[in-house]
């Protein structure tokens, strides 16, 4: 079964069409890149599968069930900007998420990152709090995860460090979406590709395809889908 199906999906601000009858479906073991201009739809697609958004029109699934309460245990979103609680301590952010999610994997996070326990959120760098949203979203054992800008404004070891952590920590029956505007720093980790423009499927590609068939790399085929 798909992990992530859509299905003519619309989705409208007034009088702004955001998602503009979308269909595909993301198979199991599958990192998928989520690319496009500004614009082009992909928070709006990330926040329609985590429930956060309703579709105007169409459907979207996860593993087979609608955005709700049940999807809710099968899905682990990283958002754009911080959203953990900075004022924890780092002990605190791991208890709390131990008491939330029935399915996070607390010693893969506390084995991972050699954080004093009592550090709070607020006194890390930016990159540190970027490594540990992530890590805290990975850790757990859902079925689809879904990352909006996992590197941006990090330095390039970072951002190493956390394609490593993406490729390391998700379960293989799983899939993860991965929306970037730094595509070739993402293209190493990544199986298949999304293209999508003003809310319409432009491509629908595995990274070997686009290699084989075209002859050059993602990062070189967007630039060429769209060019100015």
């Amino acid at each position: 079964m798909a992990v992530l199906t859509c299905n003519q999906l619309t989705k409208q601000y007034g009088h702004v069409t955001a998602l503009d009858g979308l269909s595909f479906s993301i198979e199991p073991g599958r990192i998928v890149g989520l690319l496009g201009p500004n614009g082009s739809g992909k928070t709006t697609l990330i926040k329609l599968a985590n429930g956060l958004l309703t579709p105007t029109s169409g459907s979207l699934s996860i593993c087979g069930v609608a955005p709700g309460r049940e999807s809710h245990a099968l899905v682990s979103y990283l958002p754009e900007r911080t959203a953990i609680p900075t004022w924890m301590s780092a002990a605190q952010l791991l208890d709390f998420y131990q008491d939330f999610y029935k399915d996070f994997l607390m010693m893969r996070m506390a084995t991972v990152l050699n954080i004093p326990a009592r550090l709070r959120i607020k006194q890390m760098s930016k990159g540190t709090r970027e490594k540990v949203q992530l890590i805290m979203v990975m850790s757990r054992a859902a079925k689809l995860y879904l990352l909006d800008e996992p590197i941006g404004g990090v330095d390039p070891a970072t951002r190493d460090y956390i394609l490593s952590t993406i490729i390391s920590n998700y379960n293989p029956e799983a899939a993860v979406v991965i929306s970037t505007h730094l595509i070739a720093d993402v293209e190493k980790v990544l199986d298949e590709v999304l293209f999508i423009n003003q809310g319409h499927l432009v491509l629908q590609s595995s990274v070997d395809e686009i290699r084989e068939e075209k002859g050059m790399s993602v990062d070189a085929l967007f630039r060429e889908v769209f060019k100015c």
